[in-house]
């Protein structure tokens, strides 16, 4: 049986429902995060905590679980799923509400947590330029996990139809930003880069240890960066793959031992 927890309480998926004025369902009105579990322990909850309230306030909704109680109903159904090594999922929107978009204030958001197991290693990939869309470094969505997720959509359907694994999203002025649910780290010039948040990149879980470990260093990272790459890999909370090709460029899968050292 497949147990969620939904706006407090566990059920069965198969029985729970999401109202159809849900703002999250109609406009996309919302924030989530995607939270790795190892032996049975949701990892940087706090991190992943402090990252959704961020975006909840960015976005005007109100959030009344406090941690502790999103911590231990993330173990909820880490253990009514009977798994221990998963993906967990917590969604907030904005919840039920008339028509419109603007929001009424009062709205009860709705807040749902889900578990799957975790994806198996992928093989490198390779990545395409996404042509067809960007993502905007000027707007205060790009440095939150909303639920809007339609450039990532446009951008991974791209790369799909190219014979491809992913897709670069570049940001209004042409520069590097991020994958379509990944950030991007580059072996350039002796060191790992990735792009700054203020670049369109967002502010990843993950990326950010790298950051604060002094591993990885934030730089704008222009099309010409990319053409002298010689290695990297993609990063989110989920685990990290090795890139094999950005583009034109061939990087070398076998660095690992400037992988390891990131």
């Amino acid at each position: 049986m497949n147990v969620v927890w939904l706006n407090g309480m566990m059920v069965d998926a198969r029985a729970a429902r999401i109202d159809p004025t849900d703002r999250g369902f109609t406009l996309g009105d919302g924030v989530f995060e995607t939270i790795r579990a190892q032996d049975g322990v949701p990892l940087h909850a706090s991190r992943h905590f402090a990252r959704l309230r961020h975006g909840a306030a960015v976005l005007g909704i109100s959030m009344s679980f406090r941690d502790v109680a999103l911590f231990d109903a993330l173990c909820d159904v880490l253990r009514a799923n009977d798994l221990s090594d998963a993906a967990l999922r917590l969604t907030v929107s904005r919840g039920p509400a008339p028509r419109g978009v603007l929001p009424e204030a009062g709205a009860t958001p709705t807040v749902l947590i889900n578990a799957a197991g975790l994806p198996g290693t992928a093989p490198p990939a390779r990545l395409i330029i996404a042509q067809h869309t960007r993502r905007n470094e000027l707007s205060p969505l790009s440095r939150i996990k909303s639920l809007n997720y339609l450039d990532s959509i446009m951008a991974r359907q791209e790369a799909e139809a190219a014979g491809k694994d992913d897709a670069v999203l570049l940001n209004t002025r042409g520069d590097v930003a991020e994958a379509t649910a990944a950030n991007i780290v580059l072996f350039l010039d002796g060191r790992w880069m990735t792009p700054r948040v203020a670049d369109g990149a967002l502010p990843g879980i993950a990326r950010g240890l790298f950051l604060e470990a002094g591993r990885v260093t934030e730089a704008c990272i222009g099309l010409d960066d990319l053409a002298r790459a010689e290695a990297g890999f993609l990063v989110n909370s989920l685990g990290r793959r090795v890139l094999r090709a950005v583009g034109d460029v061939e990087l070398d899968v076998d660095h690992l031992a400037a992988l390891d050292d990131a």
